[in-house]
Order: C-alpha cells, then sequence, then structure tokens
C-alpha cells in the first residue's frame, strides 16, 4: 500500500488563510480552510488502498469545526510537524512517515487543493508505481503534490524557497540535480487568495468548502461572488 501524507495546520482564525482576508473576516477564512481540509481529507479516505497520514501543526481544539476535523481523522495516523521553515516542515514530514511506515511509497499533498477528488490521486499513485517520483505543478508557480518511492528524496526540498512564485520550477530543478526526474501530473489551483478560493468554489458547487466561501456573502457565479 501507497501512503498518502496530508500537511496542514490546524484551521485557527487570525492563523489560517489570513490572505483572504478582506473580504473575508479572519474567522471566515479559517471556517474556510476547515472546509478545504475536511474535502481534502475525504477524498484521500476515499482513495483506494492508501494509508492516511496527517502532519499537523496547531490545536485542533482551538480550530473552526474542530469536533468535525477530530471526527474525520479518526484512523488517521497523526504526526507532528517539525521544523522552523516550511521547507523544513515538508522535508521532515516525509522522513517521519518514511519511518513510520518502512519501505512505503509516499505522496504528499496539502489542504490547499479541495477540488482534488480520489480518481485523481488513484492516478497519481499509479504513476507513480511506474516512476521514481510525480511532481503536481500549481497555477501560481508552486506545487500541490510531491510523490516520491524513497521519501528521503524530500531532503531537497530544505534548499527550496518556499511560497514564491518559481517554487514549483526550483523544487522541480532540486530534483532533477539529485537524479530524480519526476512524471508530472496535471497543473491544479492552489487556494492562496480570494480570486482563487473563487475560481475554485464555482467547480464544486454542493461540497464544503464552496458552502464556506459562499457564506463570505452573495451567490457564486462564473468565479464571483453576486
Amino acid at each position: 500500500m501507497n501512503v498518502l501524507l496530508v500537511v496542514a495546520k490546524a484551521p485557527v482564525p487570525g492563523q489560517a488563510k489570513t490572505r483572504l482576508c478582506p473580504p473575508a473576516s479572519p474567522t471566515q477564512a479559517a471556517r474556510i480552510a476547515a472546509a478545504a481540509l475536511l474535502d481534502t481529507l475525504a477524498a484521500v479516505r476515499a482513495t483506494p488502498s492508501t494509508i492516511p497520514v496527517l502532519a499537523h501543526t496547531g490545536r485542533f481544539a482551538d480550530a473552526e469545526y474542530g469536533a468535525e476535523l477530530t471526527a474525520a481523522l479518526a484512523g488517521w495516523h497523526l504526526l507532528a510537524q517539525r521544523g522552523d521553515t516550511l521547507a523544513d516542515r515538508l522535508a521532515n514530514a516525509h522522513s517521519d512517515t518514511a519511518a513510520t511506515f518502512p519501505g512505503r511509497p509516499v505522496l504528499q499533498i496539502g489542504m490547499d487543493t479541495p477540488q482534488i477528488r480520489p480518481a485523481l490521486l488513484a492516478t497519481a499513485l499509479a504513476r507513480l508505481a511506474d516512476h521514481e517520483a510525480v511532481f503536481g505543478p500549481a497555477l501560481d508557480g508552486g506545487w500541490w503534490a510531491l510523490g516520491l518511492r524513497d521519501p528521503a528524496g524530500a531532503r531537497v526540498l530544505r534548499d527550496v524557497p518556499m511560497s514564491t512564485d518559481d517554487t514549483g520550477r526550483r523544487t522541480l530543478a532540486a530534483l532533477r540535480d539529485h537524479g530524480t526526474d519526476p512524471a508530472i501530473l496535471p497543473v491544479q489551483r492552489d487556494v492562496d487568495d480570494w480570486p482563487a478560493a473563487l475560481a475554485v468554489a464555482v467547480d464544486l458547487p454542493g461540497t464544503r468548502f464552496a458552502d464556506a466561501v459562499e457564506s463570505v456573502g452573495g451567490h457564486l457565479s462564473s468565479g464571483r461572488l453576486r
């Protein structure tokens, strides 16, 4: 079995999705983050033949929809994130997961792509079975997925500047410089700002995420609230 690793932070107001403010309030932004995480957890749980792992930071007891998130995580293996930078936390999440489940490939995603569905995750894992790595670029220049047959390869992330418009390019270059040439997955949109949240929500009618975005005010229509 493969390991599906989700890296996330507890959706605490003032600490999660702050770039959605305004128009969202800190509490609304945290609720959107919680909805994104809940939809992501559901997609992972529905992906067959996988071991679900969450590497997290923050207290779910302080989070929006904390009780619902705690219930959704029943049966997951939980790991506390380690490291002072995002790059270190990502690399450590891979190494800690590998130590817990030695010899298993690891596909890592975040909580910024609530549109991801089990079919796409299954496709990514199938490609990982035939390649040493898979890489999912994001529309904003970052990346949404990294799968490694040998999770030790994630150590290259420590030297990559994160949260920039060329993080994806630099990550791919770092992997290739260390002898890993990933198969490329479809480009996805990360929910990092309000226009991205709207664009993703429009394509996800009836989901927790779309409902949370719409709750900020108005009705979703063609990528904007009205």
